[in-house]
C-alpha cells in the first residue's frame, strides 16, 4: 500500500507542472519594439487559435508544439514552445511580395512563377483611402489599366480599358469575375468586401476566359475569415464635397448688351434679377458611409458576414446616390474530403440622376446654368418656373427640381461550390452562380410647373428591367512535385446563359400632380416590351510547369460556343502559352548580391468578343402596315440580313516582360511590352441592293494597340519611419487598320454636326472639323484655314480634317506612403498627357447665335472695323463663325492630387481599457489640386462616356458637352477592431 501511494503523490507532482503549462502567453511586437494588435496565433496542426489584444499581448491554451504568427504586412514567425509558458515573438516587416498568392483564372499561383501580365491590387493599397465605388480601388493603380470617370455625378460609374479599345461596334470593357461568377456591372459592389483585385492583362493569361476575355478580365475576391476568433470591423465616415471651379459667364447688363447688338428687343423691366444660377445649381454634397462586418475561421469554418449603406447628395442640386449591402461567405469542411460553401452579395441601389451633355434647350442642367440669363429669377410670379425671355428655355431648376426621377435596383449575386478531394494532388470543384438583377425607372413631370410640361400636360414613365444570369463549371485540377519538377493541370467546362427582359410605358394627359403613377395620364405615347438570350457553352484546360522554380511554362485553351453567331462558326478556339526564366535561380548568377529576384517572362495568346446577342440572325421589325381588303393591318418587315459565317472578333496578342528585386527586395519592378491586334471586328458594310438591304454585320474591320508598361514598388525607408512608393506609367498607341474604307463618326455636338471620325490609319475617335485661323479686324468673321492652306470665310466640307487625338500618350498614378510610430500618410497623383479635348461646352457659350447667356470670353468680342480679337463679332442665326474647329479643342492633360490621407492609430495603452484590437481615425482630402491647362470644369470628363450605344461610346471620346465636374471632397472617417 505505501509502494502504491508513494507512486500516485509522484505521479501528482509530475502532473503539477503539466497543468501550469496548458496556457501560454506572450506578446507580439515589431522589429521596431511597437506592440502589434490583431496578430493571428495558430497552434500548428490544430484548430486552437488566438489573437494579440490592443497590446500585442496573447494567451492560447497549449502544452507543446508549434505556435504560428502570422499577420498582414509582416513574415510569419514560429516559435516552438518547448516547455515556456512564455512566448514573445518580434515580426520583421515582408518588404517581399514574391510569395504573395495571386488569384488567376480559375485557380492561383504564387507571384514569383506568374508568366504572364498580371496587374495586382491588394489590401494595403485599397486601405490608403475610402472608396465609394469600384473604379476607386484601381484606378492609377495598376500600369496599363486606364480608368475613365464619364462625369462627377454620384450615378456616373465608370469605364476601365486594358490596354486600349480593340472594338468600334462592340464592347470594350473587361470581363468582371467576382469570386467566380462574371459580371458586367460593377457601380452596385461594396468596395468595402472587397480582398484583392487582379487584371488579366495579355491574352497569355486571359485566354482561360476565352470569347469574354478580349478585353482583359478583373477578378474581384472578397473578403474571409483570417483569424481563430471572431473578429469585428466597424468602418464609418462622413463626407462634404463641392464644385473645385465655377466659369464666368456674363452679367445681367452684358447679357442685355449683348441681346440688343443682336437687336432683341423686350421690356427689360420685367427682368431685372441679378441670378448667379452656379450658385443655385451647385451645392455643397455630403456622403455618409457605414460598414460592420464579421469573421473568423476554424479548422473546419471559414465565414465573413457584412452589412453597410452608404448614401452620397451631390454637388448638383436633386443629385443623390444610395446602396445598401450585406454579403456572406461561407465555408465548411464538411470531412476530410468534402469542402461545401457560397459566396452571396445582396445589393439595393438607387440613384437620382440629373440631366447633363444636353445642350440647355433639351433639359441639360450644366449648360442650362451657363446660357440661362441672369435678369430672371427661378420662379414666375404665379410660381411656376421662369424661361428665357426670347425662348421657352426654361432655368436649369427647372431641370433639377421640376420632375421625379428615381431608379432603383435590386440584385443578388453570388454563388454556391462544393469540392471534392478525390486523392491528395487530386480536386474536382463545381460552381453554380447567378447575377439576378431587377432595375426600375419612374418618371413623373408636373403639368404645370414647367412649360413643356403644360404642352404634355404632364409626362408619366414606368420602366422594369430584368437581367437574370446563370453559369455552372466544374473542374478537375491535378497537381504534382515530383524532386525539382512541379507540375498542375486543369480541365473543365463553362455552361452560361444571359436573360434579358424590358419593359416600359409612358404616358401623357394628367389632371393633376396627386398621382405620379403612369394609371394617371389619359393617352398612352409609349408602351414596349422586349426579350433577349444568349447562352455560352465552353470547355477550358490549363497545364503548368516548372523547374525548381527556374523555368516556367504555362499553357491554357479554350473552346467556347456562342448563340451570338452563325452556326456556320458558332465555335471558337482560344489557345494561349507563356514561359519564364528566372535567372536570378542560375548558378551562375549567384554572386549578385544585390539582385534578390530577376525574371523574364514571354506570352503569346488569342482571346475574342462575343457581345452581341442575336448578332447572326436575319431580324423582323414592326411598323411595316398593309392596306388588306381596305383595311390598314399590323405587318412585319426584314429588318437586317441573316450571316451564318457571322463569328467573334478576335484579339492576338503578344507579350514581353521583365520583373526584377534588387535590395533585399527593398525595390521591385516590372516592365512589359505587348501587341495586339484585333480582326474581324463586327462592322456593318455596305451591301448591294439586290440584296434588299444597304448594309449588314460582318467581320472584316481590324485594330492594333500597341504599349509599354513600368511599375515599380519601393520601400525607401523601414524601421520607425517608413516610406512606401508605388508608381506605375503607361504608353499605348491605338490605330485602325481596316475598316473596307468606312469613315465611322459619332459625337454630334451642338448643332455643329460629329466631332469624332475614325478610319483607316488613325487612332479611334480623331476629332474632326475645321482649322481655325483667326478673325478678321475688318469684318469681325471668323476665318478658317482650307485645304490648301489658304484664308476662307466659307470652308467647304472637304476642308476638314482631323484637329486632335483624345488618346493620351501616356497615363500615370504615383501613390506615396509615410509612417511615423501611429501616424500614417498617403498621397495619391494620378493624371494623364498629351490627350486633347473637345470643349463643345465653349460652343454653346462663345458661339453667340441665340439667346443663350455667353462665356465673359464674349465680352472681348469683335465689335467694330479695327478690333484686333480672337473672339468673332455676335451673328444671330449662324454658325458660320462658331464652327466645330481647333478654336475649340484644348490640351486635356492634368495632374490631379487624386487623394490625400492623415491616418493616426489610437496607441494600444488607450485601446486596452476598452477592449479594442484597432482604432483608427483619418481625415482624406480627394481632388484637392488639379494641375491642367484645360479652360471648362474638369478635364477627366466624357460626355458620352455612359451612352448605351457601345459604338458611340467607343468613337466619341474626350468631349465635354456641359458635362457633371468631379468635385473636390473632404472625408472624416474612422476604422474600429475588436
Amino acid at each position: 500500500m505505501k509502494i502504491i501511494l508513494r507512486i500516485m503523490a509522484l505521479l501528482v507532482l509530475c502532473s503539477i507542472p503539466a497543468w501550469a503549462q496548458s496556457v501560454v502567453t506572450g506578446k507580439v511586437t515589431s522589429t521596431g519594439g511597437e506592440p502589434l494588435p490583431g496578430v493571428s496565433v495558430l497552434l500548428k496542426g490544430t484548430s486552437t487559435g488566438s489573437l494579440t489584444d490592443a497590446d500585442g499581448n496573447y494567451t492560447i491554451n497549449a502544452t507543446e508544439g508549434t505556435l504560428v504568427f502570422s499577420f498582414i504586412g509582416y513574415k510569419p514567425v514560429e516559435a516552438l514552445i518547448g516547455g515556456r509558458t512564455t512566448v514573445d515573438v518580434s515580426m520583421e516587416d515582408d518588404v517581399t511580395t514574391l510569395e504573395q498568392i495571386v488569384v488567376v483564372g480559375y485557380g492561383t499561383q504564387e507571384k514569383k512563377d506568374i508568366t504572364g501580365a498580371v496587374g495586382v491590387v491588394d489590401q494595403k493599397a485599397m486601405a490608403s483611402r475610402p472608396n465609394t465605388q469600384f473604379g476607386n480601388l484601381i484606378q492609377g493603380k495598376a500600369a496599363g489599366v486606364q480608368v475613365i470617370v464619364p462625369s462627377g455625378k454620384p450615378s456616373a460609374g465608370f469605364s476601365i480599358r486594358v490596354r486600349g479599345a480593340t472594338s468600334i461596334s462592340g464592347n470594350n470593357e473587361p470581363l468582371y469575375v467576382v469570386d467566380g461568377v462574371p459580371s458586367s456591372d460593377t457601380r452596385t459592389l461594396n468596395p468595402a468586401d472587397i480582398e484583392s483585385i487582379s487584371v488579366l492583362k495579355d491574352a497569355s493569361s486571359a485566354a482561360i476566359y476565352g470569347a469574354q476575355g478580349a478585353n482583359g478580365v478583373v477578378l474581384i475576391t472578397t473578403k474571409r475569415g483570417k483569424t481563430g476568433t471572431p473578429k469585428v470591423d466597424f468602418n464609418a465616415y462622413t463626407g462634404f464635397s463641392s464644385a473645385w471651379r465655377k466659369l464666368k459667364v456674363l452679367n445681367s447688363e452684358q447679357y442685355r448688351d449683348l441681346m440688343t447688338e443682336f437687336g432683341q428687343t423686350t421690356d427689360w423691366s420685367q427682368y431685372t434679377a441679378n441670378t448667379d444660377w452656379q450658385n443655385e445649381i451647385f451645392q455643397n454634397g455630403r456622403s455618409q458611409n457605414y460598414q460592420l462586418g464579421i469573421s473568423g475561421k476554424t479548422d473546419k469554418t471559414n465565414y465573413y458576414i457584412s452589412g453597410g449603406w452608404m448614401q452620397q447628395i451631390g454637388s448638383v442640386r436633386s443629385s443623390e446616390m444610395d446602396r445598401y449591402n450585406f454579403k456572406v461567405n461561407l465555408e465548411q469542411k464538411m470531412n476530410d474530403w468534402l469542402t461545401v460553401g457560397t459566396n452571396l452579395n445582396y445589393m439595393r441601389y438607387h440613384d437620382v440622376d440629373v440631366s447633363d451633355n444636353l445642350n440647355v434647350n433639351s433639359g441639360g442642367v450644366i449648360l442650362g446654368m451657363l446660357s440661362t440669363p441672369p435678369n430672371i429669377g427661378i420662379f414666375r410670379p404665379n410660381g411656376t418656373y421662369s424661361a428665357n425671355p426670347f425662348q421657352d428655355w426654361e432655368n436649369p431648376v427647372a431641370g433639377t427640381d421640376g420632375s421625379d426621377r428615381n431608379y432603383k435596383n435590386q440584385r443578388l449575386l453570388g454563388n454556391v461550390y462544393a469540392e471534392i478531394n478525390f486523392l491528395p494532388d487530386l480536386k474536382f470543384r463545381s460552381n453554380v452562380g447567378t447575377d439576378y438583377q431587377m432595375g426600375m425607372n419612374d418618371y413623373f413631370l408636373n403639368p404645370f410647373m414647367t412649360s413643356y410640361g403644360r404642352a404634355k400636360k404632364g409626362i408619366g414613365r414606368n420602366e422594369v428591367n430584368l437581367t437574370n444570369y446563370y453559369i455552372i463549371d466544374n473542374t478537375l485540377s491535378y497537381k504534382k512535385t515530383i524532386d525539382q519538377h512541379n507540375f498542375s493541370a486543369l480541365v473543365g467546362s463553362v455552361i452560361q446563359k444571359y436573360r434579358w427582359e424590358n419593359n416600359k410605358i409612358e404616358k401623357t394627359g394628367y389632371s393633376s400632380a396627386s398621382v405620379p403613377t403612369t394609371n394617371a395620364g389619359s393617352t398612352i405615347t409609349e408602351a414596349t416590351n422586349d426579350k433577349s438570350e444568349k447562352s455560352n457553352a465552353s470547355f477550358i484546360g490549363r497545364v503548368t510547369y516548372d523547374y525548381a522554380g527556374r523555368y516556367l511554362l504555362t499553357a491554357n485553351f479554350r473552346a467556347d460556343g456562342s448563340s451570338s453567331f452563325g452556326p456556320n462558326k458558332r465555335f471558337g478556339y482560344f489557345p494561349s502559352v507563356s514561359v519564364g526564366w528566372r535567372i536570378s535561380e542560375e548558378s551562375f548568377f549567384q554572386g549578385v548580391q544585390a539582385v534578390s529576384d530577376l525574371k523574364l517572362r514571354a506570352g503569346w495568346g488569342v482571346v475574342g468578343n462575343d457581345q452581341g446577342g442575336y448578332a447572326y440572325i436575319g431580324r423582323v421589325a414592326s411598323g411595316a402596315n398593309y392596306p388588306i381588303g381596305g383595311v390598314i393591318q399590323p405587318g412585319t418587315y426584314p429588318e437586317s440580313i441573316q450571316n451564318n459565317d457571322l463569328k467573334w472578333e478576335s484579339t492576338e496578342q503578344t507579350n514581353l516582360g521583365l520583373d526584377f528585386s534588387i535590395l533585399n527586395s527593398r525595390v521591385q519592378f516590372s516592365a512589359d511590352a505587348y501587341l495586339k491586334n484585333t480582326s474581324g471586328l463586327l462592322l456593318n458594310v455596305p451591301l448591294p441592293k439586290s440584296t434588299g438591304f444597304d448594309s449588314g454585320l460582318q467581320n472584316v474591320g481590324k485594330v492594333q494597340n500597341k504599349g509599354l508598361e513600368f511599375q515599380v514598388l519601393s520601400h525607401n525607408l523601414v524601421g520607425d519611419l517608413t516610406w512606401d512608393t508605388d508608381f506605375n506609367i503607361s504608353f499605348n498607341r491605338n490605330k485602325v487598320i481596316y475598316t473596307q474604307g468606312q469613315q465611322i463618326v459619332g459625337g454630334g455636338v451642338a448643332g455643329r454636326g460629329d466631332g469624332s471620325y475614325t478610319v483607316e490609319g488613325k487612332p479611334m475617335a480623331m476629332f474632326y472639323g475645321y482649322v481655325a485661323g483667326g478673325v478678321d479686324p475688318a469684318t469681325g468673321n471668323a476665318y478658317y484655314i482650307d485645304k490648301n492652306g489658304e484664308s476662307t470665310f466659307t470652308p467647304s466640307a472637304d476642308d476638314r480634317t482631323f484637329i486632335g487625338n483624345p488618346n493620351p500618350n501616356f497615363y500615370y498614378g504615383m501613390t506615396n506612403t509615410l509612417g511615423y510610430k501611429n501616424f500614417g500618410l498617403s498621397i495619391f497623383l494620378q493624371g494623364t498627357q498629351g490627350n486633347d479635348i473637345l470643349n463643345a461646352t465653349r460652343i454653346e457659350t462663345e458661339g453667340m447665335t441665340d439667346a443663350k447667356n455667353q462665356s465673359q470670353a464674349v465680352a472681348h468680342r469683335w465689335r467694330a472695323p479695327g478690333d484686333v480679337t480672337d473672339i468673332p463679332k455676335a451673328s444671330w442665326g449662324s454658325t458660320d463663325n462658331s464652327r466645330l474647329s481647333t478654336r475649340f479643342v484644348e490640351d486635356g492633360s492634368y495632374m490631379r492630387v487624386k487623394a490625400v490621407t492623415l491616418s493616426y492609430n489610437v496607441p494600444s495603452t488607450v485601446l486596452s481599457r476598452v477592449k479594442m484590437s484597432n482604432l483608427k481615425v483619418y481625415v482624406t482630402g480627394e481632388n484637392l489640386f488639379t494641375f491642367t491647362n484645360y479652360k471648362g470644369y474638369d478635364p477627366e470628363v466624357s460626355a458620352f462616356g455612359n451612352d448605351s450605344n457601345n459604338q458611340t461610346k467607343n468613337i466619341a471620346l474626350g468631349i465635354d458637352y456641359g458635362t457633371f465636374p468631379q468635385t473636390r471632397n473632404l472625408i472624416f472617417g474612422v476604422n474600429v477592431s475588436f
